[in-house]
Parts: C-alpha cells; structure tokens; sequence
C-alpha cells in the first residue's frame, strides 16, 4: 500500500572519505574543523596551476575485497561499494523480503580514472589495448549494481546523476521510496573519484579550483571574503534508510530521521547559479514544506558551502532570505574535507545526521572574515543544537539543486 506518510529513520552509515573511513575518525575529524587539504600525491602535479587536493588516503581496497575483484573495479566504485556495505553492516537491517529493499547512488561522472587510462591505451596501441572490462568499470550504475548483487536486494537499484547535487538527488529519492512504501529499506548515497589529471586541469581551467598551493590547509574557506574557489576532493558515503517502525519493531539504533526533501532546477546557466539565490531559497522551503515545518524550525544549515565566490554569495544570501532577521547556525563542512563533488551531498548528510545525533553544530574550518556582502552567521567554534532540526543544502552544475531535512531519533 503507498501511503506518503511512513517516517524514514536513518539506521546505518558508511564512508570512504578523506576526513576518515570510519564514522567515528570522520566525525571527530569533521569536529575538530582541520582542513585534510595536502598536495596532490597520486600523479605528476609539477606542471598543474592546482596541486592539492583532499585524497582518501587510508583507504584500502584489500580490506573489503580480493585483488581480482578490486582490479575489474573503478576507484569510485571500490569507495562506493566499500562505503554501502560499511553501512549495511553497522544498521544489520534483517530484509526479508529483498524485493522490498533498493539502492539508490548519486555520482557526477562515474569511473572515469578508468576512461582515462585506457583513452590512453587506445592512443598507444590501437583498439586491440582497450580493456574488455571497459564499460562495467566505467559506467555510472556500476556502484548500485555491485551492491545490490553483494547484498542480494531485487527493488529498484539506480544511479542519479546532478552533478555535486547527485548524492543529495540519491539520498532524497531514496526517502520517498521508503515514505510512499514503495520500498522498506534503502541504501542511498553516492560518491566521486576525480583527483585525475584531466578533471584536475578541467576544472583547474575553468577558475573553480582554489589556487593557495602554498597553503593547502587553509584553501577552503566557505563563505570568507578571502575564498578563491573550491579545493577538489573524493570519497563515498551512504545511509541505510528504513521505515521506523520497522526499525524501531526490531530494535535497531536510529541515527536520527530524514523528515523532508526539496528539489528544484535554477533554469540560468549551465554552471553559474542564479544569481540572486532564488532556486536555492525556493528548494530549501520545499524541502520544510515536505517535512512540514518552518523557517522558525531549523536549528542549523549544513551550507552547500565550496569556497567559491558565486555559490558562497548566492547561497548566503538566500540564507538571509530565508531566515530574515534571525540568525541561524550555518556551517560548511567543506572546509574540512573539501569538495566531494557528486559525493558530496552523502557526506554532508552523514555529517547533518551526526549533528543531530549529538546535538551539535561543527564549526567551519578556515573561516576568519565574512563576505561583507552576507548577513549570516557562519560558525567558528563548535556549539550545542539550540533546535534539533538541520537542513542540509547541495546545489550543482545545470541549476540542479537539492535540500534534506533531518530531525532527532523518536524518543524510546
């Protein structure tokens, strides 16, 4: 039966990030507001304009599977799997009907390490170098796909791709398939592996990219007049969601819950957002208008936050419309672990969600002076939740934008 009002829990939670691999060293890393940024170490950067990058760099693959299976598998879909499962395992969600349980991923370009490395076989060698493994490793579905399988879940399993909205776009789905009973159980999430060098010199050629090479730390600076663009990262992060009574019939520990989410298009430009932040303010009050709640009701804004002169400005700006003359917590936490891109709207729901769970609002690394063109008011120094509700905001390239509202676990 679909019924649009089935509450969502979040009962399980899983990263591959560059702030940690674990929830317990992301969030402490994520609190103590220290930028992970460090040079680049994966490839030649010597000839690049940008030449950090925040890297995951205690990731092994070996721990979650077997060389010959980590080989047949792009880095993005290596972190995604490894991250899904991570979550699958700390929720134990007992399915037991796997037609009713989903996968949701979000990605802005999927496997494309891979695409590089053998456009480079093709150049070299002719055709007969391209691998035949080519297409699985590089397709956009091939996360979803592998943790359905590992798992063994039927419902539905597909990849959502927005560009840094993705992740945001996946976990929001993944919340009405549970809310309307289309599914019990879903991991959603998503994850991005560019710190490649042609994505790096892409976006190092568009003037996204902050260029502080001599201090990588303090690169990130989110909603500061001295910010000079995002610092690129990588990783996966996903949620187990679950109808909470479900969750609370079998005793499950509950994070806390997903109450709502908003979606909308800018229509402006193909990378600019709006210029006034209109499609974002119009997002975040579908998002409270989902969950049922009000301006006056959120606590704390998770900002989309990259450091970058428009989205900062359009950003804080549709904050201040939004809120008026009440002054909300924002943070960003990409001022941590930078800029996961497709996969960063994943992480930062695992870090609204942790918020939630504690009752605290993490400070902005790197924040020193605000935009004096805002009227926001940025945190700096960890706080305590005044309200428990935080609304969480990822807006990508194409106008493509997306806000989750999450609230505290039922009391027991």
């Amino acid at each position: 039966m679909i019924s649009p009002h089935r509450r969502v829990a979040i009962t399980g939670l899983g990263v591959k990030a560059p702030a940690g691999c674990d929830i317990e060293t992301f969030w402490e890393t994520v609190r103590k507001a220290e930028s992970v940024a460090a040079p680049i170490t994966r490839f030649d950067v010597s000839d690049f304009r940008v030449r950090f990058a925040c890297e995951v760099r205690h990731f092994d693959p070996s721990e979650r599977f077997d060389y010959r299976t980590a080989r047949r598998m792009d880095r993005v879909t290596q972190l995604a799997v490894a991250a899904a499962l991570d979550a699958y395992e700390d929720a134990e969600p007992a399915v037991e009907d796997p037609a009713r349980a989903g996968v949701v991923f979000g990605t802005g370009t999927g496997g494309i390490g891979t695409m590089y490395e053998q456009v480079k076989r093709l150049i070299a060698g002719g055709p007969d170098k391209v691998s035949p493994l080519l297409v699985p490793m590089t397709m956009s579905n091939a996360p979803p796909a592998l943790v359905s399988m590992e798992v063994g879940w039927t419902g539905a399993s597909l990849t959502i791709s927005t560009a840094c909205a993705s992740s945001a776009h996946a976990i929001g789905h993944g919340f009405r398939m549970v809310a309307t009973g289309e599914s019990d159980v879903v991991l959603a999430g998503g994850g991005e592996s560019g710190i490649e060098i042609y994505s790096l010199a892409a976006f190092s050629r568009m003037g996204a990219l902050s260029t502080r090479n001599d201090d990588p730390t303090h690169a990130s600076r989110p909603f500061d007049a001295a910010r000079d663009g995002y610092v690129m990262a990588e990783g996966a992060a996903f949620l187990l969601l679950e109808d909470l009574d479900r969750a609370e019939h079998r005793g499950a520990q509950i994070y806390a819950e997903v109450l709502g989410f908003g979606q909308n298009s800018d229509a402006h430009h193909i990378t600019s957002p709006s210029p006034d932040g209109s499609g974002a303010e119009r997002c975040m009050r579908a998002a409270l208008s989902s969950a049922g709640l009000v301006p006056e009701d959120v606590g704390h804004v998770n900002a989309h936050g990259t450091s970058t002169e428009l989205n900062d400005l359009t950003e804080g700006l549709a904050l201040a419309r939004l809120f008026g003359d009440r002054q909300v917590p924002v943070t960003a936490s990409k001022g941590v672990f930078g800029h996961l891109m497709g996969g960063g709207g994943a992480a930062e729901a695992v870090v609204a969600t942790l918020s939630v769970r504690d009752g605290l609002v993490p400070a902005t690394a790197n924040h020193e002076n605000l935009d004096p063109h805002l009227s926001i008011d940025v945190v700096t120094e960890e706080r305590v939740q005044e309200r428990p509700i935080v609304l969480s905001n990822s807006f990508g390239f194409g106008g493509h934008n997306a806000s989750l509202v999450f609230g505290p676990a039922p009391a027991a």
